[in-house]
């Protein structure tokens, strides 16, 4: 979303509008991959989670899109022009059609983003609308007003957004699945269009029954597709599975041709033989963390709670669970971000709190003791659809030994169950969480999950010295003045630890070999539109 620079090269004519190909694919050529029940109907701004984002990604395509390597180049919008302070964007559409024929307009952009602002609707992916003007007043509870200021249509093929603040990289944001146009369906029954959505992307759901819960999503080749990446292939049958070790056997029985992001923690050792000429094993913006709620004993923003995060934090040997659990699929992590981020550095102030040094974690828990005597067993909850068991088990374990309390997991039988819990904010446990890039930036990385109010903050945490320096680095045109200020904010977070970074993922995946073209993209999931099958 936020790529330091990005206006020099609007201003400069570097972005352009992309040509379409005339490929497409064999319409028996479907690829099966596997996926999770998405937590909630497929709608653009009340989806937060990688079930459903998944296939949004495939179903939709924004102003802007995001090439295999991370690079921002424009897809929907002709020509993006910021003004001189970088406050205003003006948006020139190509033209471009809905799977249904409808074509899409300014409106198409201006009605969802002013449906998924507006506290009546009350979205999961709001605050994704915060920088521009009028937000406050639509987000506002109990406000009926429903039409962000900053939103201004030109012509059906031209708009403006105005923003609150400078945001030299606000382009970047918008490949983003909220950020998607909607078609005036969507807005007749928004839970009814959320089974059956409607898009604008590479594919389309292949007819009303294309979603069968629990069971698959079905998607087919989108003909009439005019962007750069067009289908070489019929389609994906995104095969929803409640654990990935059922997956990855019909992955080996040749049930399933590719997997989406890794595979099982019990194949890691295996699945490079297992595939000699089919896997992959190559870093991807994703970290992998572990979330305590702020509401809970012992775990208050207070110098009880940061002792006890900061003690958990240095109670876990991470390069000894990714090298035995993972195989080295897993790299030990040393920020909030991951590697593969161009405005990302793992040289934070205070990242040490992420080293395994047992004596230290006694000493602190100890400190934290002497403030309020512990009580009680420590969790972590987990879905079990998703491989998570075995890590889950290492952590608890070296909790459970090096700081001498009783420590465990608590397996949830899927992602949405979790999930469940964790939105509505009645889980009485800590739990894993991860993230995986939105769009390639750090920002993006900080400010959903731990800016106050920001749309995926689990914990609840808020801090104003790091929401303040999150505004300074996004305001920032100069890429290593941006670049400090999020060193800055990290080395925030390191003291008080909202969430405990584990490490850093790799694409640990394997295909059957008679798929052809594959890689996998900056967020590690599979560029579908290249494989050919057969």
């Amino acid at each position: 979303m936020l790529a330091v620079g990005f206006a020099a090269a609007l201003a400069g004519g570097g972005l352009t509008a992309c040509g379409g190909s005339d490929s497409g694919g064999s319409s028996d050529s479907v690829i099966s991959t596997d996926a999770s029940e998405p937590q909630n109907p497929l709608v653009t701004t009340n989806t937060n989670e990688n079930g459903g984002g998944r296939v949004l990604d495939e179903l939709y395509s924004g102003l802007v899109r995001y090439t295999s390597d991370g690079k921002t180049e424009n897809a929907v919008a002709e020509s993006i022009t910021p003004n001189a302070d970088a406050t205003e964007f003006t948006f020139k559409l190509r033209d471009w059609k809905f799977t249904n024929g409808e074509k899409v307009t300014s409106d198409s952009f201006i009605d969802a983003w002013n449906y998924g602002a507006a506290a009546k609707n009350a979205q999961l992916q709001a605050d994704f609308f915060a920088p521009i003007k009028g937000y406050e007043e639509v987000s506002a509870p109990g406000s009926t007003k429903d039409k962000m200021s900053g939103l201004q249509k030109v012509s059906d093929t031209e708009f403006k957004v105005v923003l609150n603040a400078p945001e030299s990289a606000f382009p970047d944001r918008l490949g983003h699945s909220p950020y998607m146009p909607l078609p005036k369906a969507a807005f007749q029954d928004m839970k009814s269009f959320g089974e059956h959505p409607i898009g604008n992307g590479p594919y389309k759901l292949v007819d009303k029954e294309a979603w069968v819960h629990n069971q698959f999503i079905k998607l087919e080749a989108n003909s009439d597709y005019p962007g750069p990446n067009k289908a070489k292939n019929g389609g994906i049958e995104f095969k929803i599975y409640n654990n990935l070790d059922t997956a990855y056997a019909d992955l080996q029985s040749n049930n399933l041709d590719i997997t989406y992001q890794t595979v099982p923690s019990s194949a890691m050792a295996t699945y490079r033989d297992d595939f000699p000429k089919s896997h992959s094993d190559s870093p991807f913006a994703s970290i992998q963390t572990f979330s305590i709620p702020s509401r809970l004993e012992h775990f208050g923003n207070d110098e009880e709670g940061k002792l006890r995060r900061q003690a958990l934090s240095m109670a876990v040997n991470r390069k000894l669970i990714t090298d035995k659990i993972f195989t080295g699929g897993r790299t030990p992590a040393k920020d909030f971000g991951a590697p593969t981020l161009g405005d990302g550095t793992p040289n934070i102030e205070g990242n040490d709190v992420l080293d395994y040094n047992a004596d230290k974690a006694k000493e602190l828990w100890k400190k934290a003791d002497a403030i309020k005597p512990w009580s009680g067993t420590f969790e972590i909850a987990y879905n079990s659809d998703g491989g998570h068991k075995e890590w889950v088990e290492a952590v608890t374990n070296d909790i459970s030994q090096n700081l001498g309390i009783e420590a465990h997991g608590k397996a949830y039988p899927t992602f949405k169950a979790l999930r469940d819990d964790v939105t509505k904010k009645t889980i009485s446990t800590a739990f894993r969480t991860g993230w995986q890039a939105d769009y390639p930036s750090i920002f993006n990385f900080l400010s959903p999950q731990y800016a106050t109010d920001g749309p995926s903050n689990d914990t609840q945490y808020s801090s104003k010295e790091f929401d303040d320096l999150l505004a300074k680095a996004s305001a920032e045109t100069d890429k290593a003045k941006a670049q400090k200020d999020y060193n800055d904010a990290q080395a925030v977070l390191m003291k008080d630890l909202p969430a405990i970074p584990l490490w850093y993922y790799n694409a640990t995946d394997a295909w059957n070999e008679d798929l052809k073209g594959v890689k996998y993209n900056w967020k590690g999931a599979p560029v579908f539109t290249e494989i050919e099958k057969g």
